[in-house]
């Protein structure tokens, strides 16, 4: 956690030493600060060379020491730049593999740039609610052209070195070196050792031809797509100053933005977003250096919708699959809409046609268990029926090779059961995709209680590698988020006894900033899907209420988009959802035998039950150890269920929205006569952290 200083003949090189991405921390900075006054001291050394061990030149600041008195402790990151500037020796940056955010503003201190190709050079502060903090939006406008850096800074997005160096006038690279980069770095810094005056970013100009006109333009185009924060847009402001506004007077525009974006609850919301991903991968007693399977080959039972968006987003990631079903036909229809989905990305350029073709050679489909015995990874993708999956795991149990890892994508059964069907518990798991499951980001790894450590560390490997957020849950029903979700929807429905309407609910909770409201949501899963858990329920846990609106909505064979009326009628191949007057009736006529006059209910106590309801539950699920943090069940939410980046997920919304304020809407909503007696009980956990004044992050 340093930086290295070497000497070759008349050059410095300091090598940023933090691993992984070199991080800018306390250490680190002040290694780097020594090692400039070093070469400075030196008679013998004309230039300097600054660069990053490893995989990366600089990622930005060390998220390690977020919060902490580190992070602002000097030298800071403004003062490491200054140093660079007021350098009275050449300082050449050689920028490789990484260089972002701060990494990025360090480079734009020194006095030349040179980079591998390849580079991914980006300023990302955006993506977790902040504008950049040490003159990003001053410096990059300046070497870039204003319209290039904007979009950068807006986006977060990295760019390759090479694309920008091609730009027409860009004075940010002056050179691309193929071959040896610090060979490259070190014979470019002796070519400049004896220019004067040393070049620096600071004193060249920004400017944009149209001005006022293009700022509001970009100002407007940027609110429309990213109404529910606010960093866009300062970016925008910040941009524009370094148009305006003197060098140093935008430096403090934008320290000034910084600083009040940190204190918005978006912003607190994208950091425990960002935080939260990261966490989510370390289980709490499974050793970070747990030896891992090799997953080689993967075996899919099932072509249906699931089985093949779960075979695609291995095949995506250049993993062999073969998928098994029960007939050719199935297995035809199958493949049949994987290539559809494949033709459709490249059809929109996502995809190109060779990509495509390599993807698909890697598929082979069977009709036999034996085909599948060298796999490594078997996931089970069939009918969610207990005894379907009995049928297939006491199969698989006979099939499979020694230490091949067998996983089902239950979304609700008992997974210790299912593993029971085997004499190899210990191998299995839940891998609980969510569907599209070629699309969804969110991954539930359910640990069952044999469920052996090295398979864990490799699920949650083999999730990084095709790209999902892995979240692992502990064994109940429905797991983290459809447990939740099941309460969610026990609200809702008990809302529309009251005397809201579905399209009522769906748009309160939609202007939230849910991506789908619940009957929305139910309509497209299939709203036979929920009345099979209910009827269920009924026999298992005849104690709990429900509303039976759903269960009368299901009796008229209204499933939803599929059978082209649900909540809401859709017209034939459309998706719109339309209030229907079938459904409204039902429902007031439900509400009639019920003997509830209806009342007018706000969206404040439609958004307020909905997302405490989950919230509830999350503290139950806490409790229970089913997840072992806060910020994982807002991972499963914010990842899986639609609910709003900008809020955070539940758990994190509750804290800032102040859990005594959660607790006392709860005790309002108790009082409702029409409502299950005991579903506004502060959950122990919920009701300790308010006693203590404490939080759930």
């Amino acid at each position: 956690m340093s930086a290295n200083y070497e000497v070759r003949g008349d050059v410095a090189v300091i090598t940023l030493n933090n691993p992984p991405v070199n991080g800018l921390g306390f250490d680190t900075r002040k290694a780097f600060a020594a090692g400039v006054d070093r070469a400075v001291d030196d008679p013998a050394v004309r230039a300097i060379v600054i660069t990053g061990a490893g995989k990366a030149f600089s990622g930005g600041a060390d998220i390690r020491e977020f919060g902490s008195p580190k992070a602002l402790a000097e030298p800071n990151l403004l003062s490491l730049i200054k140093l660079l500037e007021d350098c009275p020796k050449p300082v050449v940056a050689a920028l490789h593999s990484v260089c972002m955010g701060g990494g990025l503003e360090l480079a734009l201190g020194a006095h030349y740039r040179v980079a591998a190709p390849g580079t991914n050079i980006a300023l990302p502060e955006v993506k977790i609610g902040l504008v950049p903090g040490a003159g990003g939006t001053q410096r990059l406008p300046r070497v870039l052209g204003v319209e290039t850096a904007l979009n950068m800074i807006v986006s977060g997005d990295p760019v390759k070195s090479e694309v920008l160096f091609a730009l027409p006038g860009q004075k940010l690279l002056d050179r691309l070196i193929e071959g040896d980069l610090l060979d490259g770095a070190v014979a470019f810094a002796r070519e400049v050792a004896d220019r004067r005056p040393l070049p620096r970013v600071r004193d060249l100009k920004a400017a944009h031809p149209q001005g006022d006109a293009y700022f509001q333009f970009a100002r407007n185009t940027v609110r429309a797509m990213a109404k529910h924060f606010p960093a866009p847009v300062r970016c925008v402001d910040c941009v524009e100053q370094s148009t305006k506004a003197k060098f140093d007077d935008g430096m403090v525009y934008e320290r000034a933005a910084f600083l009040a974006l940190m204190m918005t609850p978006e912003c607190k919301a994208l950091r425990h977003a960002f935080f939260g991903e990261r966490a989510a991968s370390k289980i709490p007693d499974v050793p970070e250096d747990t030896p891992v399977r090799e997953i080689r080959k993967v075996a899919v039972i099932g072509a249906g919708t699931m089985g093949g968006g779960i075979s695609m987003n291995f095949l995506n990631a250049g993993i062999p699959v073969t998928i098994l079903e029960t007939s050719q036909e199935a297995l035809d229809r199958g493949v049949g809409v994987m290539r559809r989905n494949y033709e459709a990305q490249v059809k929109k350029g996502k995809l190109k046609p060779e990509q495509y073709e390599q993807r698909m050679a890697l598929l082979s489909t069977t009709l036999a268990y034996d085909d599948i015995r060298d796999a490594d990874l078997v996931i089970e993708a069939v009918f969610e029926d207990m005894a379907v999956k009995e049928q297939v795991f006491r199969r698989l149990d006979e099939v499979m090779k020694a230490g091949a890892i067998l996983a089902s994508n239950t979304s609700t059964l008992d997974l210790n059961r299912i593993a029971s069907f085997t004499k190899r518990p210990q191998d299995v798991v839940g891998m609980h995709f969510f569907s599209p499951a070629n699309v969804m980001k969110l991954l539930e790894v359910v640990r069952g209680d044999k469920t052996a450590k090295d398979v864990l560390a490799t699920v949650m490997a083999i999730a990084k590698k095709i790209r999902k957020t892995a979240v692992v849950s502990g064994v109940c029903d429905g797991f983290i988020g459809n447990r939740m979700l099941e309460q969610y929807i026990r609200q809702a429905m008990f809302m529309l006894d009251e005397g809201a309407t579905p399209a009522q609910i769906d748009k309160a909770i939609e202007a939230f900033g849910f991506a789908m409201g619940p009957f929305r949501m139910s309509d497209l899963a299939g709203n036979d899907i929920g009345w099979a858990i209910r009827k269920r329920r009924y026999v298992e846990k005849p104690e709990i209420r429900y509303s039976r609106v759903g269960d009368r909505l299901c009796e008229m064979g209204r499933f939803g988009q599929k059978t082209g009326a649900g909540w809401y009628d859709y017209q034939p191949g459309k998706r719109d959802a339309i209030p229907s007057p079938v459904v409204e009736k039902m429902i007031e006529d439900h509400r009639r035998e019920l003997g509830i006059a209806p009342r007018a209910i706000g969206d404040d106590e439609i958004v307020q039950r909905l997302v405490f309801a989950l919230v509830n539950e999350g503290a139950k699920i806490l409790e229970e150890g089913i997840a072992s943090k806060a910020s994982d069940i807002d991972m499963v939410y914010l990842t899986g269920y639609g609910f709003p980046l900008h809020r955070g997920g539940p758990m994190c919304y509750a804290d800032t929205f102040g859990l005594f304020n959660v607790v006392q809407a709860m005790k309002r909503f108790a009082r409702n006569p029409h409502d299950d007696a005991g579903f506004w009980t502060p959950a122990p956990l919920l009701a300790k952290l308010v006693a203590e004044s404490r939080t759930f992050t």
